[in-house]
């Protein structure tokens, strides 16, 4: 049922659609594996990424999308969580702990029937469509599932969709993808965090690479924090600022969420 729904969604009711209004141009399609386990990692601007990227690639594309989607309350709410249901789209806790273990297992399930599985590396989406600090959990699932990944840049989403607008503006919105990117070399290292991190910087400066955006090593969701806290008029110290007294540790979790 969930199968179809994607497949009517994307080739008949919002497909067409989409393509019509927006225009999405993509390159990069050739990268794409016609079959087996992939994971598509790609920079976060908008709502919109989750649709548009499936919209061009062929193959079906599982998100590992946030529990609040499956969750709202309200029409708006029951809607997004019907569309992400019926689209067969995966729950994750981004709380950390206990949950990321539980959002890696989903996404290894994913890849290991020879699905190909959609990342976020960042975790949420860019506040200021600046590209932010990946996390470790991608590089996790690329070493014990034995899959490529593949950087995705995605352009120009953040003007389609910008955060807190409903209401879309119509605007050509692009899809770049990169080569595949091979860890086989770190086989049997999935648990040395500085493996994971050399894995995932290194898939964050392929898409920095592709998309052109500005990088920021700090993750996405502390900015956001030190955004929400200034209009409050409060000060929030993030890793690597003057203020910070751990500069130069590594900080990450001992068991970093995936978002």
């Amino acid at each position: 049922m969930r199968a179809v729904f994607y497949w009517v969604l994307k080739t008949i009711v919002l497909g067409p659609l989409l393509r019509l209004v927006f225009r999405p141009w993509v390159t990069g399609l050739e990268h794409v594996p016609t079959a087996g386990g992939a994971i598509l990692a790609s920079n976060h601007l908008s709502f919109s990424d989750s649709i548009f990227l499936p919209l061009v690639v062929e193959r079906k594309i599982t998100f590992l999308a946030k529990a609040d989607y499956f969750t709202g309350r309200g029409p708006k709410g029951r809607l997004t969580a019907a569309f992400f249901k019926l689209a067969d789209q995966l729950p994750v806790d981004r709380a950390g702990g206990r949950a990321s273990e539980a959002a890696i297992r989903t996404g290894l399930r994913v890849l290991r029937r020879g699905d190909l599985l959609g990342i976020y590396p960042e975790g949420t989406r860019s506040p200021d469509a600046r590209l932010y600090r990946g996390k470790t959990g991608l590089a996790r699932m690329a070493l014990q599932a034995g899959v490529p990944v593949l950087p995705v840049a995605m352009v120009d989403t953040e003007k389609a969709q910008p955060i807190g607008h409903r209401i879309p503006t119509v605007t050509r919105v692009g899809v770049r993808i990169g080569k595949a990117l091979d860890f086989s070399r770190y086989e049997g290292m999935e648990d040395d965090r500085f493996v994971l991190r050399a894995i995932t910087d290194e898939i964050m400066y392929e898409l920095m690479q592709l998309s052109g955006q500005e990088y920021v090593d700090v993750y996405a969701a502390d900015m956001k924090e030190r955004i929400a806290a200034a209009k409050r008029g409060r000060t929030v110290v993030l890793p690597g600022d003057p203020e910070d007294e751990t500069d130069g540790q590594d900080g990450e979790p001992p068991a970093a969420a995936i978002g």
